[in-house]
């Protein structure tokens, strides 16, 4: 036997309903759709997401929210990967030097190339000389009590999170 010769068992399938094809078909001349209106034209069914009988949808009921797209050319801000000092101390326990790489192989950051802004949430315990090219003044003056330096890097152009 071969899977070409496999076959349904007789009565499991059903002929496809060939609509419009003739009046003798028994469904011709308006293929089942019924006389004129709206709905029996090609295209005329009103799209069920988003049409609710005539009054107001969802969609316009609802306010809009968050970015809703870029005009072109329009400048956009700078995002910056965020990281917390306390986050840095917990996988830097040793201090040292912290750079966005290192930062990123840690899975502190998603990726190395982007913009680092380093928050101050945490107790820094030991000297680290963080490299990032944004430092909130907490985290700052948090880095130098305990030792270390925020170290601020010049962002390339063009070089986004």
């Amino acid at each position: 036997m071969k899977v070409t010769d496999l076959k349904p068992n007789p009565g499991a399938t059903k002929r496809k309903k060939r609509v419009g094809r003739g009046t003798s078909s028994g469904h011709g001349k308006t293929a089942t759709r019924g006389h004129k209106g709206q709905k029996s034209r090609s295209g005329g069914l009103k799209d069920p997401r988003r049409f609710e009988g005539g009054r107001s949808t969802l969609i316009m009921r609802l306010p809009k929210r968050g970015m809703r797209g870029q005009v072109p050319g329009a400048i956009r801000r700078p995002e910056y990967q965020t990281v917390n000092l306390g986050r840095l101390v917990e996988r830097f326990p040793e201090g040292g030097e912290v750079t966005p790489e290192l930062m990123a192989k840690a899975g502190l950051i998603r990726k190395a190339g982007g913009l680092v802004k380093v928050l101050a949430h945490g107790e820094v315990t030991v000297a680290l000389k963080v490299h990032a090219h944004k430092f909130s003044k907490s985290a700052a003056e948090k880095l130098a009590a305990a030792g270390g330096e925020a170290l601020t890097l010049e962002a390339e152009p063009g070089e986004e999170a």
